[in-house]
């Protein structure tokens, strides 16, 4: 039996190639002889450059950056196509995951650092720059990452604004130009959200980085103002900035990008097309993904709808594994979806301590999922 394993990574526990390399250990155990091909992938989020440069190859170049508190921070840049096109993890400089738990707060966070690895990247002399956005801890609509590139957002009496989301419900204006050199940049989202509304980057994103709903509304009401300010002042910015989707992507980095002149696509649809998966789906019997959380965001772009969506137009069963899952069959099985497995269940329930268990030892449940696949569908 051939066996596609392509997850995504788990979240606060386990990076994809560990979590593929459980699942895969587990169902060697029950039939060895099965030929298991593993393809860990991202659809923007952490983990993005290291899937595009085993499967591309190119030249890995370190960056020195700034995390979300202007902190010194480790980035870098993947340069493939003989330079022509600059790869770049959004979360290496506004990562949720470079802030501890009491220094959450999308109110104050920025991404300048994402705009100094944009920066560097244009500087390498990159014609194309594709961004993974994902995992981010920030919420300013790209506010930093535009100010690292030449366009400083100031307020009435033409100061530039501090950093952060909060701020932004002062912008007056916006000045200066892109530092692009005519490089064409490219979102790779991992949800398809506009930038406002109950939809929003704000609203759906930012209790996930520490807002609470008092901050929820002044943030999706700075980040209002801020749209209506770019649309006016930066030229070729889109109208109608903030109901584009993946335009609330990464705290709106999405909609950054967009003012740029840029255009977002499916991180996991960029890289299933850069990695060549599409050729390997068409010649397995059965596909197994997976993430940390299978919820209603999973459905909207992420790495299982990606799968899940391309094994159902082949007719090739799709079955998840997750650390927690909370998706309804019937909508599962609507994108694709023949069987969802969790960690949380295999550890005995919430009621009885499973949610820590997955949380610490995820790869020993995954390896014991792995034999329960192996023995339910291995012929």
């Amino acid at each position: 039996m051939r066996v596609l394993l392509c997850p995504d990574k788990f979240a606060g526990t386990l990076p994809a190639p560990q979590v593929a390399d459980a699942v895969a250990a587990g169902w060697r155990e029950v039939a060895p002889d099965d030929d298991l091909l593993v393809r860990p992938l991202s659809d923007g989020g952490p983990g993005f450059l290291d899937v595009l440069s085993d499967a591309l190859g190119g030249r890995r170049i370190p960056v020195p950056t700034v995390d979300p508190l202007g902190r010194p921070a480790a980035g870098e840049i993947l340069l493939t196509d003989g330079g022509a096109t600059a790869w770049l993890e959004s979360a290496q400089a506004c990562g949720l995951h470079l802030l501890d738990a009491g220094e959450r707060d999308p109110k104050t966070t920025s991404s300048y650092g994402l705009g100094v690895l944009v920066a560097a990247a244009v500087e390498a002399g990159a014609r194309t720059v594709v961004i993974g956005l994902g995992g981010s801890g920030t919420n300013d609509g790209g506010a930093g990452m535009l100010t690292a590139l030449g366009v400083t957002p100031l307020d009435d009496g033409g100061r530039a604004l501090p950093y952060g989301g909060a701020a932004l419900a002062a912008v007056h204006a916006v000045d200066g130009a892109p530092r692009l050199r005519d490089a064409r940049l490219v979102a790779a989202t991992d949800v398809d959200n506009p930038l406002l509304g109950l939809h929003g980057a704000s609203n759906v994103f930012g209790p996930q980085k520490g807002a609470d709903r008092a901050d929820v509304l002044l943030l999706d009401a700075a980040l209002e103002r801020f749209a209506a300010v770019l649309e006016r002042d930066l030229p070729g910015c889109p109208e109608r900035l903030g109901a584009l989707p993946g335009g609330g992507a990464a705290g709106g980095l999405g909609a950054a990008v967009l003012a740029l002149g840029g255009h977002c696509e499916s991180g996991i649809g960029l890289v299933t097309r850069a990695i060549g998966l599409d050729t390997t789906l068409d010649a397995v019997d059965l596909v197994i993904t997976g993430e940390g959380s299978f919820d209603h965001q999973s459905l909207r772009g992420k790495v299982v709808a990606g799968v899940a969506g391309a094994a159902r137009d082949r007719g090739v069963p799709c079955v998840v594994v997750a650390g927690r899952v909370s998706t309804g069959r019937r909508e599962a099985g609507a994108a694709g979806v023949t069987d969802a497995y969790s960690l949380v269940d295999h550890f005995g329930g919430e009621e009885r301590g499973g949610l820590a268990a997955a949380m610490q030892r995820p790869a020993e449940g995954l390896r014991a999922l792995g034999t329960r696949l192996a023995r339910q569908w291995s012929r």
